[in-house]
C-alpha cells in the first residue's frame, strides 16, 4: 500500500509538471497571438485610411464631373429657352398680325354724345358689324341690353322707348363687356372669372369660359365694380384683369373670341392703383389713370405685346376738355374711336396715331 502511495504521489508531481509546462506552451503562444493581433489591428487600420483617402479622391472628381455637366446642362437649357421664346414671339407675331403698325400720339374730345346721369354703364357699337346700331349697358350690375337703329335715335330724349330691350339669363357684372360680331362677352354677376359669350340676335348663350387667376380684385382700383375689363382691337377679343400675384398689375389675355380658348397671357407693368380704366388698340395696352377725388384722366403707362414700341419714350397723354373720371373707355378699331362713359356722360374720343418705330 506504502508503494502504491508512493507511486500516485509521483504521478501527481509527473502531471503537474506537465501541465506547468502545458500551461507555458499555452501561455507563450497566447502572447504571440497578441503580438499578431495587434500587427493586423495596425495594418487594417492602415488599410481603412487609405480607403477613406481613395473615397475622397473620388468623390472630388465626381464633384467636378458633375459640375461641367451641370454647366453644359445649364447652357443648353439657356440656348433651348431661348430658342423657345424666340419660336413664341413669331408665332405671336403672326397670330397677331404684325402689319398692325400704329401707336397712340394723342387723345383729342370729338363729342359728348348723351348725358343719362348714371355714374356706370357702357355704351359701344359692334365693330365686327358693318351696321350702325348703338348698344347701351347701363348699371354695375343689369340684365338688360337696349340696342338702337343708329346714333341718332340713340341721342334722342325719348330714347329708350325707341330700343329695342335684350334680356340676358345672367347679369353682367362691372362694366368690362364687349360687343363684337354680333355676340355679347361679358362677366357674369356672382362668378368669380366666367366669361359668357351671348348671341344678341338669337338670345342665347352660345359659349362661356373661366379666364384664369381673374376676378379676385379690381382691373382697376378706382373703378373697383370691374373684376374683368373685356376689350377688342384690331386682333380681336381680350381680357384686362389685375392679380395679387403680380402685385396688382395688370395681366392681359388674349382670347379666341370663337371657341373661347387662351391663346397668350402677358403680366405687364403697368399697375391698377389709381387705374379708372384701360384699352386695347393694335396689340398695346393703354392704361387711363386719374386722382381718387377726381381729375384729368391720363394715359401714362403702355404695354406692347410684341415689344415693338418703346413703352417708356411715350409721353403721358391727357384727355382734354373736362375734369371728372372714367368708369369705362372702349377702343373701336374700325372708326379708330374710343367709346367714354365718364360721371354720367357718353362721350367719343377721337384719336391721332403714328407709326410704330
Amino acid at each position: 500500500l506504502k508503494k502504491r502511495l508512493e507511486k500516485c504521489n509521483q504521478d501527481i508531481l509527473d502531471y503537474v509538471e506537465e501541465f506547468r509546462d502545458f500551461s507555458k506552451m499555452v501561455l507563450s503562444r497566447l502572447a504571440g497571438l497578441n503580438n499578431y493581433k495587434a500587427e493586423v489591428k495596425s495594418e487594417v487600420e492602415n488599410l481603412l485610411t487609405r480607403i477613406e483617402q481613395a473615397q475622397r479622391d473620388i468623390d472630388y472628381f465626381g464633384s467636378v464631373t458633375d459640375s461641367n455637366t451641370c454647366i453644359e446642362v445649364h447652357e443648353d437649357l439657356v440656348k433651348q429657352q431661348l430658342f423657345e421664346e424666340a419660336e413664341e414671339k413669331e408665332k405671336l407675331k403672326l397670330m397677331l398680325n404684325a402689319s398692325c403698325d400704329h401707336v397712340l400720339a394723342g387723345v383729342k374730345s370729338l363729342k359728348v354724345v348723351k348725358k343719362t346721369g348714371d355714374k356706370h354703364g357702357s355704351w359701344m357699337k359692334d365693330p365686327g358689324k358693318r351696321h350702325a346700331k348703338i348698344y347701351l349697358l347701363n348699371g354695375p350690375v343689369n340684365n338688360v341690353i337696349l340696342e338702337f337703329a343708329n346714333i341718332m335715335t340713340f341721342m334722342e330724349s325719348n330714347h329708350t322707348l325707341k330700343a329695342r330691350r335684350v334680356t340676358l339669363p345672367f347679369a353682367w357684372e362691372g362694366t368690362g363687356h364687349i360687343i363684337y360680331q354680333g355676340f355679347l362677352f361679358y362677366h357674369r354677376y356672382g362668378s368669380l372669372n366666367e366669361i359668357i359669350k351671348f348671341n344678341i340676335q338669337k338670345r342665347n348663350i352660345t359659349d362661356q369660359m373661366l379666364l384664369p387667376g381673374a376676378g379676385r380684385i379690381p382691373a382697376y382700383q378706382l373703378s373697383p365694380s370691374t373684376k374683368i375689363d373685356l376689350a377688342i382691337d384690331e386682333q380681336g377679343l381680350w381680357a384686362i384683369h389685375a392679380e395679387p400675384e403680380t402685385g396688382g398689375n395688370i395681366v392681359i389675355t388674349k382670347i379666341n373670341h370663337i371657341t373661347m380658348a387662351v391663346e397668350h397671357t402677358w403680366d405687364t407693368s403697368c399697375n391698377s392703383k389709381d387705374a379708372e380704366a384701360a384699352f386695347m388698340a393694335c396689340n398695346t395696352l393703354y392704361v387711363v389713370y386719374n386722382f381718387p377725388s377726381g381729375g384729368t384722366s391720363r394715359i401714362q403707362c403702355v404695354y406692347d405685346v410684341l415689344e415693338v414700341v418703346n413703352t417708356y419714350e411715350i409721353p403721358v397723354l391727357h384727355f382734354p376738355k373736362r375734369q371728372g373720371s372714367h368708369c369705362t373707355i372702349h377702343y373701336n378699331p374700325k372708326e379708330k374711336q374710343l367709346f367714354a362713359w365718364g360721371d354720367g356722360s357718353l362721350i367719343i374720343y377721337k384719336l391721332l396715331t403714328k407709326k410704330k418705330v
